[in-house]
């Protein structure tokens, strides 16, 4: 269990698209928040949740934390996490990508770097919001959130950091424990339904 990395869960977005609440899908016994911090205390000694909306995840036991900076995206999320964690360095997960496992996230820990954020590439698209920041990096998020607004969401975008320092980003084919729906991402109710189908599958 690592105790110099803090884990956290991004649990904000409005979920438009589902029409529902991602984080608290129903499977088998659970939902999808709970099976994130199953997965998490599992990998970290210090789990945070980010949220907008703390009374529903009290339930949980960990640590919450709203965004700082409120309608600013995921970046918020990230800033804020990193603002309250007790640690240099935090690994991000979203509460909707339900096939992240504990051992392709020690993966991308020990993944020899010392570049201050660690996140992973499929072909030609990114997923910034599964991997490892560093506080070194809040006073460069702290300035591009100043300088978006609500309107701009381009300017809030994960990515826009890599305008001003260089980030790893892992061929996610390249480790061992990759599969092809590792990064699944369930935002519709068809989304939903397929990742059932894979879970009785025993995909």
């Amino acid at each position: 269990m690592h105790n110099d990395i803090t884990g956290v869960i991004l649990a904000g977005g409005a979920s438009s698209r589902m029409k529902t609440e991602k984080a608290f899908l129903k499977f088998e016994n659970s939902d999808f928040i709970q099976q994130a911090a199953n997965l998490m205390c599992s990998v970290f000694k210090e789990v945070i949740i980010i949220t907008n909306t703390p009374d529903k995840y009290k339930f949980l036991n960990l640590l919450i934390f709203e965004d700082i900076y409120k309608k600013k995206g995921p970046l918020a999320g990230i800033h804020s996490a990193l603002s309250n964690s007790n640690t240099d360095r935090i690994f991000i997960i979203p509460c909707d990508m339900p096939f992240i496992s504990a051992k392709f996230i020690n993966s991308i820990i020990d993944y020899p770097t010392k570049l201050p954020v660690v996140i992973c590439k499929t072909k030609n698209f990114i997923h910034a919001q599964i991997g490892i920041y560093s506080k070194e990096i809040l006073p460069l998020i702290e300035t591009i959130l100043n300088n978006s607004n609500s309107k701009d969401k381009k300017k809030s975008k994960i990515l826009e950091i890599e305008r001003y320092i260089k980030i790893e980003k892992i061929e996610a084919s390249e480790i061992s424990c990759f599969r092809e729906d590792l990064f699944f991402n369930v935002n519709t109710p068809e989304d939903y339904q397929e990742f059932l189908t894979k879970k009785k599958q025993n995909f």
